[in-house]
């Protein structure tokens, strides 16, 4: 209860002040890919439940690539402040494993499978160590059995600490760690 009071309060708060951030990026995002400028995607939630996540759109349509300002969008990380809005309606919480993508969190077995207990949060302590997964990945020569075999079961076994530790205080550190690492 504490935690869905403090989501709701947190994201209330960061979409009213960054609501000119919001439609800059937008803005940005519209002419950078030609598109809506809001891409949204099934992500696997709470309880194994698919929800749609929101990002601002980064890839160009017609390429199927990266265009150049998405590029500084997702350095940046702000291509994922919409992700603030799935916070309100609480399909995510501030703080908790990243959402992904099925076949992953949804296709865990055992003891492993206490984290479809929790909701998918903006943040967590495997976000902050793999800030920069993309580049990571790109310097494997199998990228995805990397993903796979090493980047996918950490983030489990730090999400399992997470979930055993998990705290409001333990939250307020990950949100400073991340607000840190960001800039």
């Amino acid at each position: 209860m504490i935690k869905r009071v403090f989501d709701l309060f947190f994201g209330i708060c960061l979409v009213l002040l960054l609501s000119w951030l919001f439609l800059l990026v937008l803005l940005f995002a519209i002419f950078d890919t030609q598109t809506s400028g809001v891409f949204i995607q099934k992500r696997i939630g709470q309880f194994g439940i698919p929800f749609s996540i929101y990002k601002f759109r980064t890839i160009h349509p017609k390429t199927k690539a990266i265009s150049r300002g998405g590029r500084l969008l997702r350095k940046l990380k702000l291509d994922e402040l919409p992700q603030l809005l799935n916070v309100i309606n609480g399909s995510m919480s501030v703080v908790g494993p990243r959402p992904d993508i099925e076949g992953y969190y949804d296709q865990l077995k055992g003891n492993q499978s206490t984290l479809l207990k929790l909701k998918p949060g903006l943040t967590c302590e495997a976000t902050i160590k793999y800030r920069d997964e993309e580049t990571l990945l790109k310097q494997q020569e199998f990228p995805l059995r990397y993903n796979d075999e090493v980047i996918f079961p950490d983030k489990v076994q730090m999400n399992l600490a997470y979930y055993k530790q998990q705290s409001f205080l333990g939250d307020l550190k990950i949100i400073w760690k991340t607000i840190t690492c960001l800039f």
